[in-house]
Formats: C-alpha cells, structure tokens, sequence
C-alpha cells in the first residue's frame, strides 16, 4: 500500500473511492499471502524461489495495484457524476413534463374560455333576434288589427250607405209615378179577375135561365121527400150533430193523420206540412165546437194561420172534394200575395188552382166575397170564406154562409205582417 494516499480527508465521493481502493488492496494482499502458502504446501522446494520470486516482482504488483485503484477510482468517479445527471435529467423530464401539463392545462384553459365567450356571443345574438321576432310579431299583429278595423268601418260605411239607398227607394217606390202606377196595377188586376169572374158566373146564369117553362107533372110525396133530403145535404154541414157520427170519425182520423204522420209529398190539396197539437186543437174546435162557422184568436203570424186555414181545406176536400171553393179575404194584394203562397206551399197546389172559377179565389173587399158566395151556393157548391186577422170588422153579409173561418187579431200582441215573409 501506498501511505501517500491516506494523508487527507476528502469529500463524500473520494472516502467512498478510498474505501473501495482499500477494499481492492486488501483482496490484492490476502491473494498474495494465500498464493506462496499454497505453493510451500505443494512443493517445498520451490519455497525460496516463490519467495525470491514475490519480493522481486513486488514493485509490479505496487504498480499494477496502483493502476487498479486509479481505474476504480475514475470508473467510481464516472459513476458518482452519472447519477447525479441522471437525477438531473429525470428532474428536468419531470420539469419538463410539468411545464408541458401546465401548458396543456393553460391552453384548454383558454380554449374552455373562447367557448365560453363564444356561447355567451350566441346567446348574446339569440336573445337579439328573439326580440327582434317579437317586435315584429307585435307590428305585424298590430298592423293586421288595424287592418280588420278599417275594413269593419268600411264595411259599417257600406251597410249604412246601403240602407240610406233602400230606404230612398222605398221613398220613391211610395212618392214617385213608378211606384203608384205599379200600386195601381196590382188594384186593376184584381178589379180584372173581378169583372172576369162576375161575367163568367153571369154567362153560366144566363145559360141556366129557363126562357120557356116548361109544364112539370106533379111530383110523388116520397120524391119530394128524397129531394128535400138531398137539398139538406147539399146545403149546410153538420159537423156537431148526432147523426154525423160518420163524419166526425172521419175528421178526427184526419187530424191525427196529419198530426201523427204528416205526408209531405201527398197528393194536391192534401196538408204537406208539420202538424202541430195547438194546431190539431184550434182545428178540432173550429169543426166541432164551432160547428164550421167561427173565429178563431190568432197564431200571431199569418203563416201559422195560413197553416190552420190548409188544414181545414183539406179535410173538407177529403169529404166534400170539388164542391168546396174557398174564398179568402184579405185588405191588401200583399196580404193576399202571402195567402197564395203559403196556400201553395201547404196543400201542394199551384197557380192554375187560383182564379174565379178555381179551388181558391182572393177578394179585398168582402162585398165581392160576398157576391161571389152567393152565386157559389146557389150553383149547389159549398164556399169557404177565410178573413184575414187584419180585418178589423167582419161584414155581417158574410155570417149569413156556412162555412166560414175568422181569425181574430189579439190586442196583446202587436206586430207588422210586413215582416212575416
């Protein structure tokens, strides 16, 4: 060993170099000691020479033993300076990888952000144009309103022009030559069919004068007696009394056919519409009660009276068929108008069926109504006088009749038949 190398203390890393050194030399030592031990024991003689041997070759082994531990030292040296830089490059990996997660944190950090102030950008922008939706919904509303408000008072205008003009018309229709001239036809029509008709029953008068009498042989007692039978007959109708028993099943079968099973695409003359029971009733009182020759209070409007008055014709058509001509009166050609319609609609007649010599004849005044029934009754036909509840008096001249039905206005209710139609 070599004293020189243990003179001063080093640091951490050059004791631990020693330490190995002194190791090595140690082990360098015992190798020399056990080697001649070995050879004395093996051969005896050779002793002297081993030992001359060593202490001869004892400066190569100083040196070889010097060159050892100065390897060490530099392979230890080399070692002790590779960990510490591999510590070194682990900490600046690890550093760097800090710095790396720092950096990736920062920029999701940003990248988290922009997204953010670009969802508050959207919303931003959504909101806008939801109120911008909504302040044109409301001016769009707003316009569409007052669109509909112009048009209503255009319309409210319109109307209101309109029925200044009807009125107008009416003024004049009344006041001017156009509507008077037309008043005036509507009277010369009816005077018309007036003088037709009196001239007509005067021709079949005329025809039915006996100009020479002709000499009659005296007549049997029991034909007298048929004959005066068959006059009563023909004469007026009995529907109350006891011996018409017949008849008055007949027209309680009637009534409750129309009430019950109304036909409304019957024959002519035959009721086509709904028959009521305050309508059955007032029929049924007419015809048994009143015995065919009565007033009635009225329905309140000219159409349901219209209704009653088909009712009645069609029974008597039914017992008496052709025989029976009606006659209606009414004070004016509009109530009358609405007579032969509602007549036409109820019983299934048409125009034909109207006329002097017809099923249904209109009159105005009741002094040719009345005229007319005479000259019905004394052709054996059986006149059906009908009054309108506009007239305020019945003449007496038309009581006399057999048939006849009023219809008596009630003075509680008031009201315009310009309006029935």
């Amino acid at each position: 060993m070599n004293p020189e190398e243990y003179q001063a203390p080093q640091p951490t890393e050059e004791s631990v170099v020693q330490k190995e050194e002194q190791s090595l030399t140690s082990d360098l030592q015992e190798n020399s000691s056990v080697e001649p031990v070995a050879e004395a024991a093996q051969n005896s003689t050779l002793d002297t020479e081993v030992k001359d041997d060593f202490t001869s070759d004892s400066p190569l082994i100083n040196a070889e033993a010097t060159s050892l531990t100065d390897e060490s030292k530099q392979e230890l040296s080399a070692d002790d300076i590779a960990v510490p830089e591999q510590e070194a490059t682990l900490t600046l990996e690890s550093q760097v990888n800090a710095e790396d997660d720092q950096l990736k944190v920062v920029q999701r950090i940003a990248e988290l952000q922009q997204q953010e102030q670009a969802l508050k950008q959207e919303i931003a922008s959504l909101q806008a144009q939801m109120q911008q939706t909504q302040t044109a919904m409301g001016k769009l509303v707003q316009e569409a309103l007052a669109g509909l408000e112009q048009r209503k008072q255009a319309l409210q205008l319109s109307i209101e022009q309109l029925e200044r003009r009807q009125e107008r018309i009416r003024n004049e229709m009344r006041t001017t030559f156009a509507g008077a001239s037309q008043d005036l036809a509507i009277r010369v029509q009816g005077f018309k069919d007036y003088l037709t008709g009196s001239l007509q029953d005067l021709a079949v008068a005329a025809e039915q004068l006996q100009l020479v009498p002709k000499t009659k042989p005296e007549p049997e007692k029991s034909t007298v007696k048929e004959v005066k039978a068959a006059e009563t007959e023909l004469g007026t109708p009995q529907f109350a009394q006891q011996q018409f028993q017949d008849t008055t099943k007949q027209i309680r079968r009637l009534i409750d056919q129309y009430r019950n099973k109304p036909d409304y695409y019957g024959p002519p003359w035959q009721l086509r519409r709904t028959f009521e029971p305050v309508h059955a009733e007032r029929v049924s009182d007419w015809f048994f009660n009143q015995g065919g020759r009565g007033a009635l209070r009225t329905m309140g409007s000219r159409l349901q009276n219209i209704l009653i008055s088909s009712a009645v014709i069609s029974i008597l058509h039914k017992l008496y068929g052709d025989r029976v001509r009606t006659l209606v009166l009414a004070n004016t050609p509009e109530r009358l108008g609405e007579w032969r319609r509602g007549l036409q609609d109820c019983l299934g007649i048409g125009r034909p069926d109207f006329g002097p010599d017809r099923g249904v004849t209109l009159f105005e005044t009741p002094e040719a109504l009345a005229q007319k029934a005479d000259r019905l009754q004394k052709s054996k036909l059986l006149p059906l006088i009908i009054i309108d509840d506009s007239e305020e008096q019945i003449s007496l001249a038309l009581l006399q009749f057999p048939l006849w039905l009023a219809f008596a206005p009630d003075p509680k209710m008031m009201r315009s038949y310009d309006d029935d139609f």
